[in-house]
């Protein structure tokens, strides 16, 4: 059954599927750390990716790659500082990548729309009551472990289904204190905690997260799993492989795909929609 056709999800302001640009922030990101580290090249990539047809900018100012080290709020706020004060007069949708609540309220009260954590809502316990407070779209994405160990030996029975099931779980932690279902977008986390072969089993099995009626996002973008299955390449010759990972998700109920490659995204969004469509 293909449950991206017979459950409601809510409206999230632009036409979907919508793609979400991924800009990291840090000088150690898996595919592009450092590349956009200074906040001058940040704001004019943001602007660029906008222009590009991304629906939303996701700026990261700390690393959650496999192996990733913690660092303390404060360093990444002033990471985030002298760019979201450059793109606040944009009318830009933003997004920002967290887990802290010190940090996403900063980043709330400059123009932040969503917040995107990788721990969906569990890193930091104050973090929920920011979401509450300031009634913003939050994205809640699976993850086993932390960061910097989760690769190390990833476990499940049935991936899918444990995944499903805990972000069933966070939903309803979500609304019990007041946060609608309607602002909640969820992510099974592909890469995060999990092997090639969970992460396509997910894949596999995508359409029953649209059960939960919420928005799903699906990260998929330049990741290792990819080159498992090709010629072990660089993240970034990793480009057609994540066309083809996206374009797979889509057809299974993705309402977002999160992405490097604006350009390249969402032209082959563009032609699979009009493949889509019957011509008379």
């Amino acid at each position: 059954m293909n449950y991206s056709k017979s459950h409601k999800k809510p409206n999230l302001g632009f036409k979907k599927p919508g793609i979400m640009g991924i800009l990291n922030v840090t000088p150690d990101s898996f595919s592009d750390g450092g590349k956009f580290f200074k906040s001058s090249k940040a704001i004019k990539e943001a602007i660029k990716m906008s222009k590009m047809g991304a629906d939303i900018i996701d700026i990261g100012a700390e690393s959650t790659r496999p192996g990733a080290k913690t660092i303390k709020p404060e360093k990444e706020i002033a990471r985030l500082k002298p760019i979201l004060k450059g793109l606040i007069n944009k009318k830009l949708n933003i997004s920002v990548d967290t887990r802290n609540s010190i940090t996403m309220k900063f980043a709330l009260d400059n123009g932040v729309k969503i917040i995107n954590d990788v721990s969906a809502l569990n890193h930091d316990p104050e973090s929920i009551n920011v979401i509450k407070d300031y009634k913003c779209h939050v994205i809640l994405m699976h993850m086993q472990g932390e960061p910097k160990t989760m690769q190390n030996n990833p476990k499940y029975k049935f991936a899918p289904l444990e995944v499903y099931n805990f972000l069933k779980k966070q939903i309803k932690k979500c609304e019990e204190v007041g946060i609608k279902r309607n602002k909640i977008i969820i992510d099974p986390g592909i890469g995060f905690g999990k092997t090639s072969k969970h992460n396509i089993q997910i894949l596999q099995n995508l359409s029953i997260f649209n059960k939960l009626e919420c928005n799903v996002l699906i990260g998929l973008s330049r990741k290792r799993f990819i080159s498992d299955f090709t010629k072990k390449e660089k993240p970034a010759d990793r480009i057609a492989g994540t066309i083809a990972a996206n374009q797979y998700a889509l057809e299974n109920g993705a309402d977002i795909i999160r992405v490097h490659d604006v350009k390249e995204a969402l032209q082959a969004k563009l032609i699979w929609q009009a493949l889509k469509k019957k011509i008379k």
